[in-house]
């Protein structure tokens, strides 16, 4: 297991204040979870740093 390091905290506290991420935890369904849930995986890096974190997508709740 890799070691969860100061930056990406910092970056995974971008994902938890991003407001399409943050809806989309939220709403579970819709455009913003459609769309978080598809960018997440290799284009958006605070959502991967959120995955690091938090152990989970940066679409679930």
């Amino acid at each position: 297991m890799a070691t969860i390091t100061e930056k990406d905290k910092k970056m995974a506290q971008r994902c938890v204040e991003c407001p399409v991420c943050l809806r989309a935890r939220q709403q579970q369904r819709g455009i913003a979870y459609w769309f978080v849930k598809h960018i997440e995986d290799g284009i958006c890096p605070f959502c991967a740093a959120y995955e690091r974190v938090y152990g989970k997508k940066a679409h679930e709740a």
